[in-house]
């Protein structure tokens, strides 16, 4: 009888062991699935990090270009009121190394000269009559730029207003009982 009490306890000790070892299972299966989880959100969370790091140092880089523009303007005001060829001629290289250097940080003119006006990259701010089709950019009052595909100042332009006077042709209803 030992022997076969010694049989019973073994199996209800390997059926304990058993339940035991399902239940080591599922605990290391639910851990190992937290952990993933957990692996998961730190990722999300690094990944937001490194873009709000990058946005915040894209804005300063922003502020900080938006005011050297303005120096910009000044080289530019400078080139067309300077009568001496040399003067104007070192304005012009000073100028161009100061753009050469905001390109290299995503600064690009808006080209308008002759393209149509979109209110995207342009602010009118006044129209003239003009041999051009409607709303032809015919003159940059002040140069807009856009910074890594952001406009971050509008080209202020001068649009063309067809003049429809000067091809006008009378009208059969005007030209009615008059002789030609």
């Amino acid at each position: 009888m030992t022997n076969e009490q010694d049989k019973e306890r073994e199996q209800e000790s390997t059926k304990e062991t058993g339940i035991e070892l399902e239940e080591y299972k599922r605990l290391a299966e639910e851990r190992f699935d937290k952990l993933k989880y957990l692996q998961a959100d730190f990722d999300n969370y690094r990944k937001k990090f490194d873009k709000e790091k990058e946005s915040i140092i894209r804005l300063a880089n922003e502020n900080l270009i938006q005011e050297l523009i303005v120096i910009l303007d000044d080289f530019e005001s400078s080139i067309r009121l300077t009568e001496n060829d040399k003067n104007k001629e070192g304005i012009l290289l000073m100028k161009k190394k100061f753009f050469d250097l905001l390109q290299k940080h995503g600064l690009k003119e808006i080209e308008s000269l002759g393209k149509k006006f979109d209110p995207n990259f342009h602010d009118i701010l006044c129209k003239e009559l003009s041999e051009h089709d409607d709303d032809i950019v015919i003159e940059e009052i002040q140069k807009g730029y856009i910074l890594c595909s952001k406009v971050i100042r509008p080209t202020k332009v001068k649009i063309s207003k067809k003049d429809n006077s000067q091809n006008q042709q009378p009208s059969r209803s005007k030209l009615r009982g008059k002789t030609i």
